[in-house]
């Protein structure tokens, strides 16, 4: 039941106090902040676990009418329609619905991504969203933060995330980090990640498909040819 639940967060969240001193910042006094962010992370996910499946604060899907939107770096950001949502959620296992459609969060050190790469995956690739296929990080702004989650320094393009006030803990506001073409939850970005940018982008593994490099991109997640062309 409930109290089955909230051990299943409980607990790897004190593993993760355990090991937040490895986050390789150039500013040690923000240790307590990375632990609490820690169990923020992880509470969040227990208090949003029965949440909807609808759009994200912060996002809206698209009618299929408004031109197309296309980031700086040429990937296409549209937001999807409705119905193009649902039909890629449907394909996803139910721990990424969960994550990406609930707000949830995975357990720390347990985490996979959608095609299986773990959460400490030390491949060179490119991370995408799970749902949508957008690019959002690259080996090279991955970092090991000790916590349980994959963590990045730096996103591919900031246009391809989208940042919102997460007030879903009481007295301890965070910022919710969003796909820009799906609307799916990725996990949350802290003040407190190593330099030149100082960000934690904390992640939910489940929200994330990783694509080693050498291998084809989907069609989903490469540039936008016409966007070149005229470069």
């Amino acid at each position: 039941g409930l109290h089955k639940e909230i051990n299943l967060f409980i607990l790897p969240s004190m593993q993760a106090l355990r090991t937040s001193s490895r986050v390789p910042s150039a500013r040690p006094a923000r240790k307590h902040t990375l632990q609490v962010s820690a169990i923020g992370g992880l509470f969040g996910g227990l208090q949003k676990a029965m949440g909807n499946s609808g759009p994200s604060k912060g996002w809206a899907p698209s009618t299929g009418n408004e031109p197309r939107k296309i980031s700086k770096s040429g990937y296409d950001i549209t937001p999807m329609t409705a119905q193009q949502r649902e039909e890629a959620a449907a394909k996803l296992p139910k721990m990424s619905q969960y994550v990406c459609l609930q707000h949830g969060t995975e357990r720390a050190f347990t985490g996979s991504t959608v095609n299986g790469f773990p959460h400490d995956n030390k491949q060179e690739g490119i991370y995408v969203a799970a749902l949508g296929g957008l690019p959002l990080f690259t080996k090279e702004g991955k970092f090991e933060s000790g916590t349980g989650w994959p963590s990045f320094w730096k996103p591919i393009d900031k246009e391809h995330l989208i940042e919102v006030t997460d007030t879903s803990i009481p007295m301890m506001p965070r910022t919710e980090v969003l796909d820009a073409r799906a609307g799916s939850h990725l996990g949350h970005v802290f003040n407190d990640g190593p330099p030149p940018t100082f960000k934690r982008y904390c992640m939910n593994a489940a929200a994330l498909k990783f694509i080693p490099k050498g291998e084809p991109l989907p069609e989903e997640s490469r540039p936008v040819k016409e966007y070149w062309l005229y470069k």
